[in-house]
C-alpha cells in the first residue's frame, strides 16, 4: 500500500473514531476550510464553519459508524475515495437510525496533509 492511500485509510478511520468521541475539532481540522458536503435532499454544507454548527446539532446523539473502502486513487496532490459507509445515530432518548450507502470524497493534500475538499454522500435508511 502506497503511504497516501494509507494516510487518507488513517483519515477515515480518525474522522470515524473522533465523531464517536464528539471530538469535533478533531473532525474540524481533517477538512479543508472550503469543504463543500452533499447530501440528498439537503442543501450542501458549505465551510468548516457551516459544518461545525451542524456538528452542533449532533452534541446529544450517539455516533457508531463503519467504513469500507472500496478504491483510493491519488493523483499528485489530489485524489479520491469511495466507500461504503454504514452509520447508527442514537438519541440519548431515543430510538436508533441507521442508514447506509455509498460515499465519494474528494481529499487534497495541504501542508503535506490529507484533508477532505469535497464529500458526496448518498446514504439512505438502512435496516
Amino acid at each position: 500500500m502506497q503511504p497516501d492511500e494509507q494516510a487518507i485509510r488513517e483519515l477515515i478511520a480518525t474522522w470515524l473514531n473522533a465523531s464517536k468521541a464528539h471530538d469535533n475539532a478533531t473532525v474540524l481540522g481533517l477538512m479543508a476550510d472550503d469543504a463543500v458536503f452533499l447530501q440528498p435532499g439537503q442543501q450542501p454544507i458549505r465551510g468548516r464553519a457551516a459544518f461545525a454548527k451542524m456538528q452542533e446539532q449532533l452534541a446529544e446523539v450517539d455516533i457508531d459508524s463503519r467504513a469500507d473502502v472500496q478504491e483510493i486513487k491519488v493523483f499528485g496532490d489530489w485524489a479520491y475515495c469511495w466507500n461504503h459507509l454504514s452509520i447508527t445515530v442514537t438519541p440519548k432518548n431515543g430510538a436508533a437510525v441507521k442508514r447506509a450507502g455509498n460515499v465519494l470524497t474528494v481529499l487534497r493534500k495541504q501542508q503535506n496533509r490529507w484533508v477532505i475538499a469535497r464529500d458526496a454522500n448518498m446514504l439512505v435508511p438502512a435496516d
